[in-house]
């Protein structure tokens, strides 16, 4: 019998071996390697006697003002309430402002173009295939939508954000659309992205299913595929404003009245001080952000696995259940002239039936 020792290295000797891996780790370091030679890294420069001067300058000149001339740190409360008070407030609300607007536009456009993007709704044959097969010019125009919509997407994630806003910026003007529009055209472009990619990772089970009974791909989208991954697209939605906020403040740099351009003024005039009290107040508002999103969140995910575990169903089931008698009705009145209001009827699903997935769907019978 084997000790332990030769049960790991016989375990180590067995373990599957990937040569593509260990390539992908050579060439890794390589990359490394190459990019520390040719960029001009120095660790001299990091560590040299004018920078540890520079620190030490910073670090008492980051001290409230009047901390620095009185050595009293009682003032700094009153002193951060009137800083607060005076330009804090209003650059706050109008970075929140500009997040919120931003992020909503975002949020709009992606929930719109994601299902042109999701090759298994964007397509002549969604989830189940049709009794006459569609022809190549409507595979072909599907595929053109899918293409075209995916191209625009890569394009607005391409233009960074601050580049964005500056082109926006000489047609617009100074206000603050230029900052909206930068922030939200480039954002849709990655929740439109990720959202398309969480709608095909989906299980087709239940949209399968649907489509069986005649549901379009709007009628799909609504009451499978959206009520499913509302807390994947939750956290994009929320993880894109935190983002936001931080952007917001960048931008302020541009000259719109948010934290950014009070922390560009505070730098051009040396004020560490009050540079540093306006960085804190973003990275609180963004602090506010992140507790926000973990709320909603958690709600909406106790809510989703509450109710998973009362009924295995999702929280639209009982609507579904008329709108699927429905649809199959009218689906065997197509197919052979029968299905009059008294042929059909619904049954409760089995406990079998509503442990197969989240959305239970009723049996139809046939008097």
């Amino acid at each position: 019998m084997m000790s332990a020792t030769e049960q790991v290295e016989a375990l180590n000797r067995k373990r599957p071996r990937s040569a593509f891996l260990r390539g992908s780790g050579v060439a890794l370091l390589i990359l490394v390697a190459a990019a520390w030679f040719t960029g001009g890294f120095s660790l001299g420069d990091l560590f040299s006697d004018g920078s540890g001067e520079h620190v030490s300058r910073f670090l008492r000149e980051a001290r409230p003002f009047p901390v620095q001339k009185n050595d009293d740190w009682s003032e700094a409360g009153p002193w951060a309430g009137k800083l607060l008070q005076e330009r804090g407030w209003t650059a706050a609300i109008n970075t929140l402002a500009v997040a919120i607007a931003a992020i909503v536009l975002a949020g709009g456009g992606a929930l719109l173009l994601m299902l042109p993007a999701a090759r298994t709704l964007a397509t002549p044959e969604p989830y189940l295939p049709s009794l006459r097969p569609p022809s190549p010019l409507r595979r072909a125009a599907w595929r053109t939508i899918v293409s075209l919509t995916r191209g625009l997407f890569i394009f607005l994630r391409a233009i960074p954000e601050y580049i964005l806003a500056f082109l926006l910026m000489a047609t617009l003007g100074g206000a603050a659309w230029p900052a909206v529009l930068a922030l939200g055209l480039h954002n849709m472009g990655i929740l439109g992205k990720l959202g398309a990619e969480v709608v095909e990772n989906t299980d087709p089970a239940v949209p399968r299913a649907l489509r069986s009974l005649g549901s379009s791909r709007s009628q799909i989208f609504v009451t499978a595929l959206l009520p499913r991954n509302l807390p994947r697209f939750l956290l994009f939605f929320f993880y894109r404003w935190e983002t936001c906020v931080r952007e917001a403040t960048v931008l302020g740099m541009l000259g719109l009245a948010t934290l950014g351009y009070w922390i560009q003024e505070a730098r051009a005039h040396f004020w560490y001080d009050e540079m540093l009290f306006f960085i804190l107040l973003g990275a609180g508002l963004v602090l506010i952000g992140d507790v926000v999103s973990a709320v909603c969140r958690g709600i909406v995910k106790a809510g989703s696995v509450g109710s998973a575990v009362r009924t295995r169903r999702s929280p639209l089931a009982p609507c579904l259940m008329p709108l699927a008698v429905l649809c199959q009705c009218l689906h065997r009145t197509k197919a052979g002239g029968r299905g009059t209001g008294s042929d059909c009827q619904w049954h409760e699903p089995t406990a079998t039936e509503q442990l197969g997935g989240s959305l239970a769907l009723p049996r139809i019978a046939s008097n």
